[in-house]
């Protein structure tokens, strides 16, 4: 009896401090879901976090609480590659080759360029125009056939399809075109403080977002602190943004639909609605931070899981160069 190949799934994040509930809920958790159906292709994007500047010993440290974080959250070795892009060199290679297939008019229509350059405006660097390239070399590289996208990085990867076909048309097929993928599950959680934007980390309310290593006090001081409205009624509906925010983050832990979540609080009042919602997040968040304090005091075995899985990454990466280089006209 044939057995069906799996479809293989690139996903990766960059490791620029703690993760917020946010990208827990919607994407990091999602990563564990995906596992059983796909062939999945995690990494940490430590590249990418140097088109602003970093402190190296911070990055360092950043970059390691990251990878025992995914793997606190269900990360499973035994099915995934996870690795971390700088210690797969043919991502530089690529993104090199792939830019010189890149239309300059292509990068700089790039939304998020613009919104960096803003923000970063004492150091616009070559590599802040020039990400999407890599990006593109990431996924390529894994010949991979879907990536879980947000919003924001839907231009992305309609770039990284858009030179696939490119370089498809030029020398014959040699990449995936790859699909994205939205999950099933997941949330677009936004700030408890501002609900009409996305939660993060760099906001400058600190009770705007919730980490995943906040201890159980902080989570409860915080949601206690959302921005609701004054109607004192737990429903979903249109302009009642920081209510809908909490209802999406209390469904997406407890999987109950908007209408089991109203029920649930007819007749109660917000206090009781946010305690509940901050009870939920706690105990989904518990035994993540319980792992993740076990791995981080052992950094001998989380240098082993790094160490074995970049030459895993590298030897699906180092067939799709090969077949590029020779398909440009490189001596092999």
């Amino acid at each position: 009896m044939e057995t069906t190949q799996k479809k293989r799934i690139l996903s990766m994040i960059q490791p620029t401090g703690t993760f917020t509930l946010g990208n827990y809920l919607g994407a990091l958790k999602n990563f564990v879901r995906l596992q059983d159906d796909y062939e999945c292709v995690y990494a940490l994007a430590d590249l990418h976090a140097i088109t602003v500047r970093q402190e190296p010993a911070q990055l360092r440290k950043n970059t390691l609480e990251a990878y025992a974080l995914l793997l606190a959250m269900g990360i499973d070795l035994e099915k995934s590659i996870f690795f971390i892009q700088s210690q797969v060199p043919e991502h530089s290679q690529l993104a090199w080759l792939l830019n010189c297939y890149t239309q300059f008019g292509e990068l700089s229509r790039m939304t998020q360029f613009k919104d960096k350059s803003q923000k970063h405006a004492d150091n616009i660097n070559a590599g802040l125009f020039t990400y999407p390239c890599l990006m593109a070399a990431d996924i390529l590289l894994y010949q991979a056939d879907y990536v879980p996208i947000g919003a924001d990085q839907k231009q992305h990867l309609e770039l990284a399809r858009d030179v696939a076909e490119r370089f498809n048309g030029i020398y014959s097929p040699t990449f995936t075109v790859p699909a994205p993928i939205i999950p099933k599950h997941g949330a677009r959680v936004m700030s408890l403080q501002d609900p009409t934007k996305k939660m993060s980390k760099s906001d400058e309310n600190v009770n705007g977002f919730i980490a995943v290593l906040d201890s159980p006090d902080v989570i409860m001081r915080k949601m206690k602190r959302a921005v609701t409205d004054s109607e004192s009624q737990v429903r979903f509906a249109e302009g009642k943004d920081g209510v809908n925010n909490l209802m999406g983050i209390y469904s997406c832990i407890t999987e109950k639909s908007m209408e089991e979540i109203e029920a649930e609080f007819a007749g109660k009042g917000y206090g009781d609605f946010k305690t509940a919602v901050g009870e939920a997040v706690v105990e989904e968040l518990r035994p993540i931070q319980e792992k993740f304090q076990q791995l981080i005091a052992d950094k001998a075995y989380l240098e082993q899981c790094y160490r074995e899985n970049a030459p895993k990454a590298q030897a699906i990466a180092s067939r799709t160069l090969s077949k590029v280089m020779k398909k440009i006209g490189y001596l092999r």
